[in-house]
């Protein structure tokens, strides 16, 4: 059970405190229709706990039926919440103009502007849901990316990875979104593919039916995987050893040659950093590359970007990362870009290159603002 949910579950609760404080009570007047709006909210905040609870810790064919009302009002109550907040700016500009109104006979001024600040919020969570629901739940758009390595063998010239990350199986997204993915990866016919991380958000015997269409991932050079910080919230040895029964072999704090046309490519994994936070071995890039023979180019799969500063240390080439979902929802996306220094795309720390997949699925609210999922198919270029 991750860490934060306990206090995440009070702050949401007294948000819901503030809302109701700030657009119903001012905009309704005591009576029934503001008793069931209070009811409605009072509801919808349990879903919303219920989800973050339970959602990961029973049957997904149980869990959906609060997971999917409670994640959906997740999402648009973050926009609400947010909209609220934004609002209150021209409501303090104009609490003098407030104090003026003598209140005598139709809607006061106080109830107008609370009435137009419930509808702004109102429209801004719909409209968020409208816009970022389609986008979480459609396909994956795949995004290509060519990128030259230096000490890429001529030979591996035009080697192609699929970069798969953060499908995060679980309540939400079962076996026909796997399938899905899996269908978009194979008719890209990839060289090699490269799952990194945040496979799941539940147990084993939760989700091993999920995870299944995995076993029909083709490529050239196989199936490789590196696990993410929400594996550790489920028991992931369990799932590193499922993950080899489905013709996927794990990286761990490993490394591995690839033989493409007969040149040779170092392809590396390292263990997420959320693993410390159970107690359990974090990246350790230094022993992922023991014995490289640093006149081959080098990819380092790790869930994080974060890893970067050790893999550029090291002379890492290429780092492929998932994890930062684009940022999901904006502006949730300048929250991300501040913590991981990116949120998607390339980018570069000396002579290290870095490309950062916003993942395919989605985590906790489904929907996708700004942010469209994506698989990234990278074709590595000799100079």
């Amino acid at each position: 059970m991750p860490f934060y949910h306990a206090p995440l579950s009070i702050a949401l609760s007294l948000l819901h405190v503030f809302v109701w404080w700030r657009l119903v009570k001012p905009a309704m007047a005591p009576g029934t229709p503001r008793r069931v709006v209070t009811g409605l909210l009072v509801a919808l905040d349990l879903f919303m706990v219920a989800a973050l609870w339970l959602g990961t810790r029973t049957p997904p064919a149980v869990a959906g039926w609060f997971a999917w009302p409670g994640w959906i009002w997740f999402g648009a109550f973050f926009y609400l919440a947010l909209a609220t907040l934004v609002v209150e700016i021209p409501r303090l500009a104009l609490r003098p103009w407030v104090r003026r109104d003598p209140g005598a006979g139709g809607v006061s001024r106080r109830a107008f502007l609370a009435r137009g600040a419930a509808a702004v919020a109102g429209v801004t969570a719909a409209a968020a849901v409208g816009v970022g629901m389609p986008s979480a739940l459609g396909d994956p758009r795949v995004v290509t990316v060519r990128i030259r390595l230096p000490r890429l063998d001529t030979r591996a010239d035009g080697l192609r990875i699929a970069l798969v990350s953060d499908l995060h199986l679980g309540a939400l997204l079962g076996r026909s979104f796997t399938r899905r993915v899996v269908d978009l990866v194979n008719a890209q016919r990839p060289d090699l593919v490269a799952i990194a991380g945040d496979l799941v958000e539940g147990t084993l015997d939760h989700l091993a039916d999920a995870a299944e269409p995995l076993r029909d991932l083709r490529s050239r050079h196989g199936t490789f995987f590196v696990t993410g910080n929400h594996e550790y919230h489920y028991r992931y040895t369990e799932w590193v050893d499922h993950v080899r029964t489905l013709g996927v072999r794990p990286l761990l704090n490993e490394r591995t040659t690839i033989v493409h046309n007969g040149g040779e490519v170092e392809l590396a994994g390292v263990l997420d950093p959320g693993a410390e936070l159970e107690d359990e071995p974090g990246p350790d890039v230094a022993k992922a590359l023991r014995g490289w023979d640093r006149s081959r180019a080098l990819v380092l799969l790790a869930h994080q970007p974060a890893v970067l500063e050790d893999a550029a240390a090291a002379g890492v080439d290429l780092q492929l990362s998932g994890h930062t979902h684009g940022g999901q929802i904006a502006p949730f996306t300048l929250l991300v870009k501040a913590l991981e220094g990116t949120t998607a795309g390339l980018s570069r720390l000396g002579d290290t290159q870095l490309y950062v997949t916003r993942g395919a699925g989605f985590y906790g609210p489904p929907l996708r603002v700004g942010a469209p999922p994506d698989i990234a198919v990278v074709t590595l270029l000799s100079s």
